[in-house]
């Protein structure tokens, strides 16, 4: 799979592309996909110029294919004792309905759903990057943050909306205004107000931000080593390269991973700072 990538990485380079487009695309080092490929080579089709466009999005449409596949397969012939596909889905969706357990109690079978969708694609997004020909639709530099901004609006409009369910009309602006339980408080309503609206849209920004600048970084970082790799091997004039990247690759894993889970955890702690007010 590495000596893959180097071959595809060394190609596009010794071609004179930088990412797909030549050298008007400036702007840090990425592995080439499979899109950059084909629009490198067919520079002047109009469809492969739309696709390229939007590779990012394009690449987060095969994910979402991909795992409406895995559902699909997994839902077809139910089992009473499960195995193969259908083994593998419900020990994640167990193990994830466990995990927001502990953080929304008794609420959390409500949104296992939606937290549990938003961490399998993220991490499915942000790993395919590491097959080569393909790339993470969650980081790059040519609209990955549309991708990332996307479902982290998806969070906050989802959470908006159950605040307004759960705690009506005037219990939701109770609490976009502090939650005032005494004349102290209610006198900083016009002071606590504007900074908890702000607040409310920092929470899905800051969301959005972290999840593109980590798995951009970790991108970057994959194709710089693959880029010094076949540097060093440059005399032979052949498309390969010593495989540098492999240590970043298994690290690319872990926090590809961690970042998925970083993202439905703050999501999830975004719907336990909504709910715990319909109990007062």
């Amino acid at each position: 799979m590495n000596s893959l990538m180097v071959i595809m990485f060394s190609l596009i380079q010794r071609s004179g592309g930088h990412g797909g487009g030549g050298s008007a695309e400036a702007g840090p080092p990425e592995l080439p996909n499979i899109v950059t490929l084909l629009y490198h080579w067919l520079h002047d089709n109009v469809a492969m110029a739309f696709i390229h466009h939007w590779e990012n999005v394009f690449f987060a449409f095969v994910v979402g294919v991909f795992l409406s596949t895995v559902a699909l397969l997994s839902s077809r012939r139910k089992a009473l004792v499960p195995s193969g596909v259908q083994n593998v889905v419900e020990a994640i969706i167990e193990g994830l309905d466990n995990f927001f357990a502990g953080i929304l109690g008794k609420e959390a079978r409500k949104f296992t759903p939606f937290l549990g969708t938003i961490f399998v694609y993220i991490w499915c997004m942000n790993l395919l990057g590491l097959i080569p020909g393909f790339m993470s639709p969650t980081g790059g530099t040519r609209g990955g943050y549309n991708i990332t901004a996307s479902l982290a609006i998806c969070v906050f409009l989802y959470v908006q909306y159950i605040g307004i369910r759960r705690l009506g009309i005037g219990g939701y602006a109770h609490h976009m205004a502090g939650s005032p339980n005494n004349l102290v408080q209610w006198i900083l309503v016009p002071l606590n107000l504007p900074i908890h609206i702000i607040g409310e849209f920092a929470k899905p920004l800051s969301l959005s931000l972290r999840l593109f600048g980590n798995i951009t970084g970790e991108d970057v970082l994959i194709a710089a080593f693959v880029g010094l790799g076949i540097t060093a091997l440059a005399f032979t004039n052949l498309p390969i390269g010593l495989p540098l990247q492999l240590p970043f690759v298994f690290l690319a894993i872990l926090t590809g991973t961690i970042q998925a889970l970083v993202f439905t955890l703050l999501s999830t702690i975004y719907f336990s700072m909504m709910l715990p007010h319909e109990e007062h």
